[in-house]
């Protein structure tokens, strides 16, 4: 995929060359993200609303950050090694 980058002026520039599987796992692991994050604050608002006790909903609670943050630990990752070839590419 080539991606033309225009100055201020819009003259176009040297164009960046990207791997064609760049964009498509970029997305896949932003739209990831962005799923496991919808589905945690839904479940933290279902905690909060709760009738259980407070002593109960800050151990949910503690245990859904726990659990999201492990979820979440895989794409970030992955989105790094793709931040970071996209970096070596552009250098």
């Amino acid at each position: 995929m080539i991606i033309a980058n225009k100055s201020l002026a819009g003259e176009a520039r040297v164009p960046r060359l990207y791997p064609s599987d760049i964009r498509p796992r970029l997305q896949a692991t932003l739209a990831a993200l962005a799923d496991l994050d919808f589905a945690f604050e839904s479940d933290l608002e279902t905690i909060k609303k709760s009738a259980a006790d407070d002593g109960l909903k800050r151990q949910a609670m503690a245990r859904l950050h726990e659990h999201h943050h492990e979820r979440r630990a895989p794409h970030l990752q992955q989105l790094a090694k793709l931040e970071q070839r996209i970096r070596a590419l552009a250098a």
